[in-house]
């Protein structure tokens, strides 16, 4: 999978009242939580960042141009549209007047209709409307107790402020607009239209500007359009203007941020944000990503405990294990997700966080629990992109591949988002049938066309561009993107593209330090043990060579179609040189 960042986590609380400490949610309960290292364990410690390599420095080499996309999922995933989209509803008005509402929205929601559906997509489907009417009677005097159990109080009675208690109390503002909750329960189009005609009526209320804000760039996310950044930005920037410093506008300028992957731009915001209101649950959410983003992961860590104790949640849950994960503790991370999952109440929590968890088993080369995840989280939502996406993905390493390639053209004639383009120029390259290799060009041709409208949109682009570029494009090219990304960040993510696009490039001895500091937390991703395999063979470190390829196919063997099949034949090749 792409770097799963947490971009698309949601995000719905209405954040205008703090909230008493808690003491801790869900993360917290589960395993040992985000609790200090003990003494001698590991640290998950490369926080600090001196640039490896002979010189010691990561500013050798001037910034390029190259730009690369946000990656979607999610972690993590923006979605940015293409130009085979027929069906889905396009920008809003751009040539508006700054300060202007209006914008177009699209389509509601697709009806449920199992015609064509999964097999595992169904059957949740089917369990879950017979356990509905059940569920149902006994939900007053339930959810409570199941709440309490799991986190001590904290998800039943500690979320006051979004608008979901009271049955039959409508959740509007006393202005009439729509409550920040509402957005994400329900219909996201319609719920911006609502607010365009509310602020047409009462253009000085700040709060609904900030709402508006967020939504475009929900909006954005989901309906994959990065034009709607721009609508979002100078939303945000009206809020602002109405009421300077309001926690609402500045925690939604830092998702902006986030979303168009200016990292440093988004802890700056929810810092200031946090100083207002340090209850604001978007802000707290925004923080932690920044920080994974910037790699800076005790910071990250910390701010993931700080979090949990304020606004425990399911945006604070998957987080607290996206944390973990990339720290080597995936049955920290696993524990998280289940009782997240548990605790989610809506289909928008339900689709992120079973895709959460399916994302974890395939990165453990558990491609039917991973399946079974992907399938629960399409019978919330069917139209979810990064299950999609990753349900294709678990089917191509399980050995469906017809299956894997029909799911990502279905994903990319919607969402032609780089990572999903790779994967099926790659299914294509692998299969090898008539017309495959002309088809996985056209695959790669469209990240070029992807990257330029994300770039419009105020999205920096270079991570996506790099790693498309290094292995189907420009290698000169990737190397520009990779180091410019790593100038602006010291992730494990960009720490392995820029190890990869030096190798492509025939620079090993400079790419192996990186590729070192690219699995040096302990996370378990097969794709950086993979090239860090063939940069050690590349460099002589044969020994090394072997463990890490084997390592990499032991932990995930479908990884990626062309990538694990180049690794069986590096192994093959070292193990018989021995």
């Amino acid at each position: 999978m792409p770097p799963r960042t947490t971009d698309s986590a949601p995000e719905r609380r209405d954040d205008e009242h703090p909230r008493p400490d808690q003491g801790g949610g869900a993360a917290a309960e589960a395993g040992d939580g985000l609790r200090p290292d003990s003494a001698g364990g590991t640290s998950g410690g490369h926080d600090t960042d001196p640039v490896p390599g002979a010189a010691g420095t990561g500013a050798a080499d001037s910034p390029g141009t190259a730009a690369r996309a946000a990656n979607g999922t999610g972690t993590d995933t923006d979605s940015t549209p293409g130009t085979h989209d027929h069906h889905r509803p396009r920008a809003g008005n751009e040539s508006a007047a700054e300060g202007d509402p209006d914008g177009h929205a699209g389509s509601g929601p697709h009806p449920e209709n199992d015609t064509g559906v999964d097999e595992r997509v169904a059957a949740v489907r089917r369990a879950a409307d017979g356990g509905r009417r059940w569920r149902a009677a006994h939900l007053a005097g339930c959810a409570a107790l199941l709440a309490v159990a799991l986190t001590g109080g904290a998800i039943a009675f500690g979320s006051a402020g979004d608008g979901r208690a009271g049955a039959g109390v409508e959740a509007v503002s006393a202005g009439g607009a729509p409550a920040p909750g509402v957005l994400a329960r329900g219909d996201l189009d319609s719920g911006i239209g609502s607010l365009q005609k509310h602020l047409r009526a009462q253009p000085r209320d700040f709060g609904s500007w900030a709402t508006l804000g967020i939504a475009y760039v929900e909006q954005a996310r989901t309906n994959g359009d990065p034009s709607r950044y721009p609508q979002a930005e100078r939303a945000l920037k009206r809020s602002l203007e109405l009421d300077p410093g309001n926690d609402q506008a500045l925690a939604g300028r830092a998702a902006l941020a986030a979303a168009r992957h200016d990292f440093t731009g988004a802890l700056k915001d929810a810092d200031r944000a946090l100083e207002q209101n340090p209850y604001n649950e978007r802000a707290l959410c925004t923080r932690i990503d920044a920080l994974v983003e910037l790699g800076r992961y005790k910071d990250a860590a910390e701010a993931a405990r700080t979090a949990d104790g304020r606004r425990p949640g399911v945006p604070v849950f998957t987080r607290y294990a996206y944390v973990k994960e990339l720290r080597g503790d995936v049955r920290t991370a696993r524990d998280v997700l289940e009782r997240a999952l548990e605790a989610a109440d809506s289909p928008a929590d339900t689709a992120y966080v079973a895709t959460a968890l399916g994302q974890l088993a395939w990165n453990q080369g558990e491609y039917e629990t991973a399946l079974d995840h992907y399938a629960r989280a399409l019978a919330a939502d069917e139209d979810y992109l990064p299950a999609l996406e990753g349900r294709a993905r678990a089917q191509a390493a399980n050995g469906e591949r017809e299956a894997a390639v029909e799911g990502l053209e279905q994903v990319v004639a919607r969402f032609p988002l780089p990572g999903p383009l790779v994967a099926l120029g790659e299914l294509y390259e692998d299969r090898g049938a008539d017309g495959d290799r002309a088809k996985a060009g056209d695959q790669y041709a469209l990240v070029d066309a992807w990257t330029s409208l994300a770039r419009a949109g105020g999205v920096n682009a270079d991570l996506d561009s790099a790693m498309a570029a290094a292995d189907h494009g420009d290698k000169k090219a990737a190397l520009r993107a990779a180091r410019a990304e790593w100038n602006r960040r010291h992730s494990v993510h960009t720490a392995d593209a820029l190890a990869w696009a030096l190798h492509v490039n025939g620079r090993d001895e400079e790419a192996l330090p990186y590729a070192r500091r690219a699995t040096a937390t302990g996370y378990r991703n097969a794709g950086f043990l993979y090239h860090r395999g063939v940069i050690e063979r590349a460099t002589g470190n044969e020994r090394e060579a072997r463990d890490h390829l084997r390592a990499a196919l032991d932990l995930n063997p479908g990884f990626s179609p062309l990538g694990a099949r180049e690794a069986r034949t590096a192994l093959k090749d070292l193990e018989g040189s021995r």
